[in-house]
C-alpha cells in the first residue's frame, strides 16, 4: 500500500502495527508542538506574552490537527475494516464515557478477521 493510500483513502484494510504506529506519531508531533510552543509560553517575563505565546500554541495546534484529520480518519476507518466492521463505526467515540473506549478495544487490541473480507485482503 503506498503512502498516499495509506494516509488518504478510506478503502482498504490497516493492521493493529500501523494503527499504533500512526497515533504513536501523532502523539509525538503534538507533543513536540506543546514543548515547543509551551516552552515559549513559559519563557516570557509578562502575562500579556505568555497569553499571546498561549494563542499562537491555540493556533498550532488547530492547524496541525485540521492538516491530520483527514489521515487519522483514513487509518482509523481501515482499521474499522480490518475487524469487519464498516467505517461509520469511528462515529462510536461520539459516546460519552463508553464510545472512546469501545473504539480502543477494537482497533487497538482486537485482531482482524483472518483471511479476506468484505473490504479487502488482510493487510501485508
Amino acid at each position: 500500500m503506498s503512502w498516499s493510500q495509506l494516509l488518504f483513502s478510506f478503502e482498504g484494510r490497516v493492521g493493529r502495527k500501523v494503527y499504533w504506529l500512526f497515533f504513536l506519531a501523532m502523539l509525538v508531533l503534538f507533543g513536540l508542538i506543546g514543548a515547543m510552543t509551551g516552552g515559549f509560553a513559559a519563557g516570557a517575563g509578562d502575562p500579556e506574552a505568555a497569553l499571546a505565546a498561549a494563542s499562537r500554541m491555540t493556533s498550532i495546534f488547530g492547524l496541525v490537527g485540521l492538516i491530520t484529520l483527514w489521515p487519522a480518519l483514513a487509518i482509523t476507518a481501515k482499521r474499522w475494516h480490518d475487524v469487519d466492521k464498516s467505517a461509520w463505526w469511528i462515529l462510536i467515540g461520539l459516546v460519552p464515557a463508553v464510545g472512546g473506549l469501545i473504539a480502543l478495544i477494537f482497533n487497538g487490541f482486537v485482531a482482524g478477521t483472518p483471511g479476506a473480507n468484505r473490504f479487502g485482503n488482510p493487510p501485508a
